[in-house]
């Protein structure tokens, strides 16, 4: 047998209905009404299945850590945070805009520097902070930059 959950789904009369209705209008994405399922399945309230999250993950065809996920969201959240995907909070932004892209392959273009048979990643780094083009950039951010313009060794 399964062991104990550690969030404990209890659903009111009115949120049970909400997540009947939302399955049987069949409008929403899989996945929330998967959701929708886990939350129906695992309600330990006294009218509600109040199922393993192994039987919930088999029955729904999700795996446990859906379970998991779904029953902590209603828990320490709401409802409406355990239907909806979580939005992701590490997006990496782009560092370099486009004029400031092309700057950068201009300069990978040009002369290298006096003593140097080419312009290496971080020697390009340096020169767009020198000339104050950005205010701190990675050689591995030019890297990036120059391998999506297959510009990937000068």
């Amino acid at each position: 047998m399964g062991k104990e959950a550690k969030f404990i789904v209890r659903l009111s009369t009115a949120e049970r209905d909400q997540l009947s209705d939302l399955i049987a209008k069949g409008k929403r994405a899989a996945a929330v009404q998967a959701r929708a399922r886990i939350l129906l399945k695992a309600d330990a309230a006294e009218s509600g299945p109040a199922w393993t999250d192994e039987r919930i993950a088999e029955a729904v065809e999700v795996s446990l850590s859906t379970v998991h996920r779904t029953r902590q969201a209603f828990v320490e959240n709401s409802l409406e945070e355990a239907l909806e995907r979580k939005q992701p909070t590490d997006r990496q932004y782009r560092k370099l805009d486009g004029d400031q892209e092309a700057y950068l392959i201009a300069t990978a273009c040009s002369t290298p520097p006096a003593g140097r048979t080419r312009w290496t990643l971080r020697l390009l780094a340096e020169k767009l902070v020198a000339l104050e083009v950005v205010d701190s950039i990675s050689h591995e951010s030019v890297r990036r930059t120059l391998k999506k313009t297959c510009l990937s060794r000068i």
